[in-house]
């Protein structure tokens, strides 16, 4: 029976056990960090429009965008400081918002031409050193999860941007990897994928757990890309899919698909992960997925349900023109007007429609 034919045999057996509902938990939004001058603005939009729209969980990517003390070198132009931090989750907790705060870990070490603070500054970590000068024929970069320095570098980032936010959660990106056991790696070449993948996943989220946080990443890494049929995106065709069955089930997968809405968050929720469901600028696609959430909490079993946490809206453009443009002022290009537009319908369908 494969991936597709197996959503489809779940949910029709969910069908059969009768109606059962559970409240939506997460109604959430994920954006980029802010420039430092953005602040004041993003502290209004967090204040007004957050509690309007009914968002209950902000996701902010920071990355390497804050004002790291004990790990300076990494640092990136336009970095938060402390006290901005404390600023954006204190607004959150006014308007009753959960900040979860975000560095993308393992792959995105890099965008075009430009690679990030980590192997910016510590080149060792590489996974492929001395490779693709300009970041020319990859499409991000990855650092190695078997470089003995990693974990303490990685770490101290976690616990200081988690402790500056106060935030009891911590999303951990790991999207996209495509450069991972590679063969120009002298500690990955030759291991398995699932394992590499496996073992990186965990070992943060044991990390996390040691200080009471819960992990949050996202899942394409762990769908089959070739099996599912939707591609080397959305999901893994580099062999990472098997990693599902050896990492802990506590951590909160945000299953992202775009353009197209297949039942991946019933098989997470099967497989026993909380899972919740990234639409980004389709509003047709996220009332799909969010359709596919109200179906399990109508029709299958509480505790196949209860992992079926929510939305996580995603907005992937700079959060100051995301503002702007949701308050119409301004010009925006057209992925940002559409990612507006899909946050006020999605919601609005979460406001009057619940889980009916």
């Amino acid at each position: 029976m494969n991936f597709l034919r197996l959503n489809l045999h779940v949910l029709l057996v969910a069908l059969s056990l009768g109606a059962q509902t559970s409240p939506l938990a997460v109604r959430g939004l994920h954006v980029s960090a802010p420039k430092p001058d953005e602040i004041p603005l993003v502290l209004r939009f967090i204040r007004e429009v957050l509690p309007k729209e009914g968002v209950n969980v902000l996701v902010m990517e920071i990355n390497y965008r804050y004002q790291y003390s004990r790990r300076p070198e990494v640092v990136d132009a336009n970095a938060l400081s402390k006290g901005d931090i404390q600023n954006l989750a204190g607004a959150c907790r006014e308007a009753k918002v959960r900040f979860i705060p975000m560095i993308n870990l393992l792959g995105h070490q890099s965008w075009g031409k430009v690679t990030f603070g980590l192997l910016r500054a510590h080149p060792e970590f590489d996974e492929t050193p001395g490779k693709y000068p300009n970041n020319e024929g990859i499409y991000c970069r990855s650092y190695c999860p078997l470089h003995p320095r990693i974990h303490e570098v990685v770490f101290d980032l976690i616990d200081e941007l988690s402790e500056a936010a106060g935030a009891d959660a911590f999303h951990v990106g790991m999207d996209e990897v495509f450069l991972l056991g590679e063969d120009d790696c002298p500690r990955c070449k030759g291991k398995n994928k699932a394992d590499l993948f496996a073992q990186e996943v965990t070992a943060i989220h044991d990390h996390l757990a040691q200080s009471g946080r819960e992990m949050w990443m996202w899942g394409d890494r762990f769908l089959d890309g070739n099996i599912t049929g939707i591609g080397k995106w959305d999901a893994s065709i580099i062999g990472t899919a098997e990693a599902i069955r050896k990492v802990p089930k506590d951590i909160v997968i945000c299953d992202w698909h775009y353009r197209m809405a297949p039942p991946t968050a019933a098989y997470f929720a099967v497989q026993g992960f909380p899972v919740v469901s990234s639409p980004w600028r389709n509003f047709g696609v996220a009332r799909a997925q969010l359709e596919q959430i109200r179906m399990a909490h109508k029709y299958a079993t509480e505790q196949l349900a209860s992992h079926m946490l929510g939305v996580l809206q995603t907005t992937w453009c700079d959060l100051g023109a995301f503002i702007t443009a949701y308050y119409g002022e301004g010009s925006a290009s057209s992925s940002v007007v559409e990612a507006v537009q899909c946050f006020r319908e999605l919601f609005e369908e979460l406001r009057k429609g619940g889980l009916r």
